[in-house]
């Protein structure tokens, strides 16, 4: 797997996400951005399990990505937030993400990839990004492939 390939491919599958009424759209980048355009979901570090099967068959991958909001209002900026990180619904970052899995008997992210799993929210808190703050909170994906 390529790791910068499937950055990018997790974040157009965050794209897909439908934002509550009156919140601008949800940019995304598959890297850590120099600036934010909030609300923004980006990828960031990640690490890499290689050989978890015999002659480099399966490799995993964990993403730390994050999602910041604006801190107009603090209650508000939460409430966007909440959403994003919800299970379900239209804006759960989640759903979006895993809606990228394909089909049965489909590879995910468009073939880049075995399998991907949303593993857990973490980190909930004020981020400083480039001497702005925000909330946010960081979401762990387990992606699998090809070694």
């Amino acid at each position: 797997m390529q790791p910068s390939l499937i950055r990018d491919a997790l974040a157009d599958a965050a794209r897909a996400v439908t934002m509550p009424s009156g919140i601008r759209r949800l940019t995304c980048s598959g890297y850590v951005p120099d600036a934010v355009t909030e609300p923004h979901f980006f990828v960031g570090e990640f690490t890499a399990d290689f050989d978890r099967a015999m002659n480099r068959s399966l490799d995993e991958l964990e993403f730390t990505c994050r999602v910041l909001v604006g801190r107009q209002d603090d209650r508000a900026a939460q409430r966007v937030l909440d959403a994003l990180l919800a299970g379900s619904g239209p804006a759960s970052l989640k759903a979006a993400i895993e809606a990228a899995r394909g089909g049965p008997g489909e590879y995910a992210l468009g073939g880049l990839a075995h399998d991907l799993h949303v593993m857990r929210v973490q980190g909930y808190r004020w981020y400083e990004h480039q001497g702005t703050d925000y909330v946010g909170a960081e979401l762990i994906i387990k992606v699998i492939g090809e070694g």
